[in-house]
């Protein structure tokens, strides 16, 4: 299975991607899921894929070669608009997937992929693309996209990604989410792969890999986790905790304290403490002889 996860603020996007892919329990690799193609200095796509490896690498391959190719009619290299990058990647999608249903291959062929990115002029955005080859973009309101196993991940980024949220923040909180989603489904799994593309710098300015035993993701799990503790025991208390913690008060006016009635203090006032003690064992609950 797969996680990836791309996320648009202010100041540009950040990508992150597992690298399992499995074909069954005793089948397990590690692939690219996180795949760069770039003009440098024009423009520059990332692209996060999710389902059939041979789709996905179809795709890819004829993007890169058309890319290369000056006299392709249309490529990555000639769209204008970052829509018409999706579209372009769509059809070629669904042009592998109707080449394996010819053959008459019964495998799911479908690929879903997310296309984030920015062209020259324009501003960045993020796409996913489905495997009809339609697609939607991001919102202010949704500023981040989700393929495979999303459901782990996913809490995180409502609460915390919004457009104003720094990229570092955001590649941190990209990071949480799949190690949370790494930690409650073993389909998807290390290396992590990351890449964080700065408003209108049309290059990737930082691109990671990261492994469990990677000392910075390694601290970041560490951190998050004890984090994640304090919180729980930092939540508002119940009503019945509160008022456990309270101090025991005395009545006023009275010698005795609340839950030690019977107790009084004999050695400033003997007298007096002899009949209350007195008092106290020759009446019953109620006061009466």
């Amino acid at each position: 299975m797969t996680y990836c996860v791309a996320i648009k603020c202010n100041d540009g996007l950040v990508f992150a991607a597992d690298t399992r892919t499995a074909a069954g329990v005793d089948d397990v690799r590690t692939y690219n899921k996180l795949h760069v193609l770039e003009v440098p200095g024009q423009r520059v796509f990332v692209i996060l894929s999710a389902g059939n490896l041979a789709t996905t690498q179809y795709v890819l391959a004829y993007a890169r070669r058309e890319m290369n190719d000056p006299n392709a009619t249309t490529s990555l290299r000639t769209v204008r608009h970052m829509f018409d990058a999706a579209d372009y990647l769509g059809q070629l999608s669904v042009r592998a997937q109707k080449q394996a249903a010819e053959a008459n291959m019964n495998v799911n062929v479908e690929t879903t992929l997310i296309l984030g990115g920015q062209i020259m002029g324009e501003d960045p955005a993020i796409y996913m693309i489905y495997p009809l080859g339609n697609c939607i973009s991001a919102s202010p309101e949704m500023p981040f996209l989700q393929i495979g196993e999303i459901k782990y991940g996913k809490p995180i980024l409502d609460r915390f990604v919004r457009p104003q949220v720094k990229l570092e923040d955001a590649a941190r909180c990209a990071l949480v989410s799949l190690d949370s989603t790494m930690r409650s489904n073993i389909s998807v799994g290390p290396p992590v792969d990351v890449a964080i593309l700065p408003r209108d710098g049309l290059a990737i300015s930082h691109s990671l890999r990261l492994d469990f035993d990677t000392p910075y993701y390694a601290s970041l799990k560490d951190s998050w986790g004890r984090q994640l503790e304090n919180a729980v025991r930092n939540l508002p208390k119940f009503d019945w905790e509160v008022q456990q913690s309270l101090p025991l008060s005395p009545h006023p006016g009275s010698n005795f304290v609340a839950g030690q009635q019977r107790q009084v203090d004999a050695s400033s006032h003997p007298q007096q403490g002899w009949q209350a003690a007195q008092w106290s064992s020759d009446t019953d609950d109620s006061g009466r002889r």
